[in-house]
């Protein structure tokens, strides 16, 4: 592939992402000097559907996809850094591990066999050990890194805010404090869009974003709703508005995430200033 991209003078290669199992091709690519770009495949899919190709088959799927990168104008992905790999990898495995702990022990509570009582018990110590080893190395992680150390004392000035939850945002959404409320929030998918047409004003919903990053915003922010007044007292003014608890939510998780691209808007900010300082010395 990379001697026909040289051979076709191809700026870009464009490809769809598939839950992960296009990593190894494109880490591959890259370390050949060709430049790729990960192409959400329902928007492709849509798109072809626009274009009046209800058809699918390899052949028009490349060709619709190559089609879409070039009307898009898709830049290239950058390959994330090695350290944020690994952060991704320790994250998920921990998140995997969680949810492993949390099944076994919602299990255990219908077992009345003594022998499958115990098995539950080793399991459950084996995942508890694996748990923490993965906190560690997280931890480790982040604190090696100067940027990720100063990013973690910021978001963890948010009472409410824990360390694992830090490390959930770095792994998952690596642009916060880089991008505007706005357009961090549009990438979490908490950004209630417009459906309006004419003189209609339709309900604005959120869709699509990161589904990972709204999951561990929705449980903090009730957190955060009990250690910091403004958080509460937004939470009852909708309430008594009368918002449906998902309304109160999703715009709970929304201030949240805004204070927290805040905080570390600032804090790459200082950091930035800091490495000038030290560059000039």
């Amino acid at each position: 592939m990379v001697e026909y991209c040289r051979e076709q003078g191809v700026e870009l290669v464009a490809l769809e992402a598939s839950g992960g199992y296009e990593s190894k091709v494109v880490a591959m690519l890259w370390a050949e000097g060709v430049a790729v770009a990960v192409l959400n495949p329902r928007a492709v899919r849509q798109f072809a559907k626009g274009m009046g190709m209800l058809e699918k088959t390899d052949r028009i799927d490349a060709r619709m996809i190559a089609w879409y990168a070039e009307v898009k104008g898709n830049e290239p992905s950058l390959p994330a850094s090695a350290a944020q790999q690994r952060l991704k990898a320790l994250v998920t495995r921990l998140r995997q591990l969680t949810e492993m702990a949390a099944g076994e022990k919602n299990k255990r509570h219908l077992v009345r066999d003594e022998m499958v009582e115990k098995s539950f018990g080793v399991l459950g110590k084996a995942l508890q050990a694996e748990v923490r080893r993965m906190e560690e190395a997280i931890a480790e992680l982040l604190e090696s890194d100067p940027l990720w150390r100063k990013l973690n004392e910021a978001l963890r000035s948010i009472k409410g805010v824990a360390g694992r939850t830090v490390a959930r945002m770095l792994a998952e959404m690596p642009e916060i404090g880089t991008l505007s409320n706005k357009a961090v929030s549009k990438l979490a998918g908490l950004a209630p869009l417009a459906e309006d047409s004419g003189k209609h004003e339709g309900k604005r919903v959120i869709r699509g974003g990161r589904r990972n990053v709204r999951a561990i915003l929705y449980i903090v922010a009730g957190v955060v709703g009990k250690h910091n007044a403004d958080f509460g007292a937004f939470a009852a003014r909708l309430a008594a508005a009368g918002k449906p608890k998902k309304v109160v939510r999703v715009a709970m998780a929304h201030k949240l995430l805004v204070r927290l691209n805040a905080r570390a808007r600032d804090a790459r900010r200082a950091f930035a200033c800091a490495a000038a300082d030290c560059v000039k010395a």
